[in-house]
């Protein structure tokens, strides 16, 4: 029988490594500025954070999420409250896919794990730039302003609510999907490597049985 035990130091050392990527691919980021206003700015940063959520459970992927934002505060303009806003809904994504897919580790349980915590991480954001995001940026922003900005997309929007409804979440969720599709590219190759270097392989020996020692007896007296 064997049994998988993750060792500790390349656990530690591979979700480090997952989290400098993350770090990197949060400083590119890009406006899609037919979409959404261009103070939204899409990256990939939560990718590692997905893969590593896959290879080494959801608490690795908070980790990830949580490490990335950390860094990120040394060069940070939002004084916090964008790092605040980018962990949360980074957890609302990669905790749900993570926890699915630690259950159900099969393609299609990958694949419903990133649609669920795509959908979840949708639908969070819409508090949390509510609450959070958006009252830190009327300091600087006055919130006509931003609500003109979104009606330059679409003039039927006459609220900050509805703002958030019709891009952000749906923007949030897109963002989700385009993690996921680069986690479904890349994880076959790049999960052998990852468990390669932080998964150690233990033969635990069995106790053999009652009658398997009686055999084992009766077998050496009639050799004898």
């Amino acid at each position: 029988m064997e049994k998988v035990i993750i060792s500790k130091t390349r656990y530690i050392a591979c979700v480090a490594v997952l989290s400098a990527i993350s770090f990197v691919l949060m400083l590119i980021d890009f406006p899609i500025p037919s979409l959404i206003p261009s103070f939204v700015q899409m990256d990939f940063s939560e990718t590692p954070a997905l893969i590593g959520s896959f290879a080494l459970g959801p608490l690795a992927g908070v980790l990830i999420c949580l490490f990335k934002n950390l860094i990120h505060l040394s060069i940070t303009t939002t004084s916090c409250v964008g790092e605040l806003c980018n962990f949360l809904i980074g957890i609302l994504l990669v905790v749900p896919a993570g926890l699915i897919y630690r259950y159900k580790k099969t393609r299609l349980g990958a694949l419903i794990a990133c649609v669920v915590g795509s959908v979840v991480a949708g639908l969070g954001s819409f508090p949390i730039n509510l609450f959070i995001s958006y009252p830190f940026y009327y300091n600087f922003m006055p919130k006509e302003a931003i609500l003109s900005a979104y009606q330059v997309i679409l003039p039927s929007v006459d609220s900050i609510e509805k703002c958030l409804i019709a891009f952000n979440t749906p923007f949030t969720f897109a963002k989700g999907i385009f993690d996921s599709i680069i986690t479904f590219v890349i994880y076959k190759s790049i999960s052998p490597l990852i468990k390669g270097y932080n998964l150690k392989k233990i033969k635990k020996s069995v106790e053999p049985t009652d009658d398997s020692t009686e055999n084992e007896t009766n077998k050496t007296e009639t050799e004898n």
